[in-house]
């Protein structure tokens, strides 16, 4: 087992215990967004949630890192793409991702994961950014999808 799956196998039993009946969105949102900085900060630059509020975008929840953008509309960039496609994408270099939404010059590569509702209907996205190419794997797109429904299903089902 690599260092990296260690770290998101304890990471994500101590995620599951820190929302283990709570049902406050934004607070829920928040502490896991400090989990998963703190847990990784020299490879995550920017995490956080992207929320889909009402209408055709989503809207800056809960994140850790500096400034970011307030709304993506659906189908644009990373974020809008991952909800619309309803499935995690990885971006090696967000330069070669047609339309992507540049927060931040730092940012070099990204994971998108899709939020879904106990109704499968998704209700935002964890958008996490890294200053370094290529940051992202399979063992990331897991965990993270992984930590994800952990959280869903406390706060949306």
């Amino acid at each position: 087992m690599s260092d990296k799956t260690k770290l998101y196998k304890t990471l994500s039993a101590q995620i599951a215990a820190l929302v283990s009946g709570e049902t406050d969105e934004v607070g829920v949102l928040a502490n896991v967004a400090a989990a998963l900085k703190e847990a990784f900060p020299e490879r995550f630059f920017w995490v956080g949630f992207y929320l889909r509020k009402s209408g055709d975008c989503l809207r800056l929840g809960p994140f850790q890192g500096p400034v970011a953008c307030y709304e993506i509309p659906y189908g644009r960039g990373v974020c809008g793409s991952a909800w619309k496609e309803r499935k995690t994408i990885v971006v090696p270099d967000v330069e070669q991702f047609p339309g992507h939404i540049a927060c931040s010059s730092l940012s070099r590569s990204e994971i998108v994961v899709p939020v879904f509702d106990g109704e499968r209907q998704v209700r935002g996205v964890l958008d996490i950014d890294s200053r370094d190419l290529n940051a992202f794997d399979q063992t990331d797109q897991e965990w993270l999808e992984n930590i994800v429904k952990i959280v869903a299903d406390e706060i949306y089902s």
